[in-house]
């Protein structure tokens, strides 16, 4: 099962760290801020935005049916296999740094064979393709991909924290 991200702290405010990838059929994935991790063959996806946060952070994990390998991710703008079986939920565009970046994009599912699944957009890893799953982009806060058949999954994008303020 994959492990939980780090809660990302500056001063008073805690943004909530993703939630970690599920086990075959016997371990769902776990609950996250920004975004829940996908489930593998039957077990349920995890919830996004456990802490409760409106706007949410992030959204849930896919559960995946049987058969079809390990679900989605869920990113910061939509849950997990929402473009399709197996792709991780797209991130979120912010223009705080001058020009549009989309982050925090949800990891890939595995897949035994076939091509390898999509990772969300903003920076999230693709599922691995009978093999290891792929990281997720530095500073995007996205999630690595996830891996099959005893190969290790993506790590998940190192977050970033941006300041703006206004100097008269």
């Amino acid at each position: 099962s994959g492990v939980n991200g780090g809660n990302s702290v500056f001063s008073s405010i805690t943004s909530t760290g993703g939630g970690g990838g599920g086990y075959f059929t016997s371990t769902p994935g776990s609950g996250g801020g920004s975004g829940g991790g996908g489930s593998a063959q039957t077990a349920a996806g995890g919830a996004g935005n456990t802490g409760g946060f409106s706007p949410p952070e992030g959204n849930a994990g896919e559960t995946a049916t049987n058969g079809q390998g390990g679900g989605g991710g869920g990113g910061a703008g939509e849950a997990g296999g929402t473009d399709g079986t197996g792709q991780g939920g797209d991130g979120l565009a912010s223009s705080i740094t001058g020009s549009s970046v989309t982050r925090a994009g949800g990891g890939g599912g595995s897949r035994a064979s076939g091509g390898a699944r999509a990772a969300g957009d903003g920076g999230g890893g693709a599922g691995g393709n009978g093999g290891a799953g792929g990281d997720g982009s530095t500073n995007t806060g996205s999630g690595g991909g996830a891996g099959i058949d005893g190969n290790d999954s993506g790590s998940g994008g190192s977050g970033i924290v941006i300041i703006r303020f206004k100097f008269q």
